[in-house]
């Protein structure tokens, strides 16, 4: 873009603002000037560096927070995947149903069983080691039936 091109868009956008600050004000007089005097001319000259200079770092800061989102989404992307495939496994053990994602179970009897899950102390008269084993079918049940389905 022509250095001019440049100067007449960005004051009219100057013009647009609400609020310009000072040293926008005095590129806008500047500017208008008809006969500028060499030292307008240098004046201008600087705060058109200024402003271009002002310009690019806006731009910079506007590129970084995208950046920044796009970092934000993907790991709220990853995180909701986590807890996506933890409520299939509330499906895959019966505890919600499947179409309505409503809980089969008393809510709090499933936290204070999870609650004690999460501390370990769970009672030796569970035979946890049952429970996994039977657990661990169910999800590989539920795994080769997916399988199945997106092959077919």
């Amino acid at each position: 873009m022509h250095e001019n091109e440049w100067l007449e868009k960005r004051l009219a956008y100057i013009r647009g603002l609400n609020a310009p600050n000072e040293q926008q004000r005095l590129l806008l007089m500047l500017a208008q000037l008809s006969q500028p005097t060499p030292n307008d001319r240098r004046k201008l000259g600087v705060l058109i560096r200024a402003e271009k200079a002002a310009e690019r770092a806006l731009k910079a800061r506007a590129d970084a927070a995208k950046v920044l989102n796009a970092e934000r989404r993907a790991v709220r992307k990853a995180r909701d995947h986590e807890l996506y495939k933890a409520a299939g496994l509330m499906g895959v053990a019966g505890v919600v149903d499947r179409e309505t994602g409503r809980l089969n179970v008393d809510a709090g009897l499933l936290v204070g069983l999870l609650m004690e899950l999460a501390a370990g102390t769970l009672p030796e008269n569970l035979h946890q080691e049952a429970l996994k084993s039977r657990g661990d079918a169910a999800i590989a049940a539920r795994e080769k039936k997916n399988k199945t389905n997106q092959a077919g």
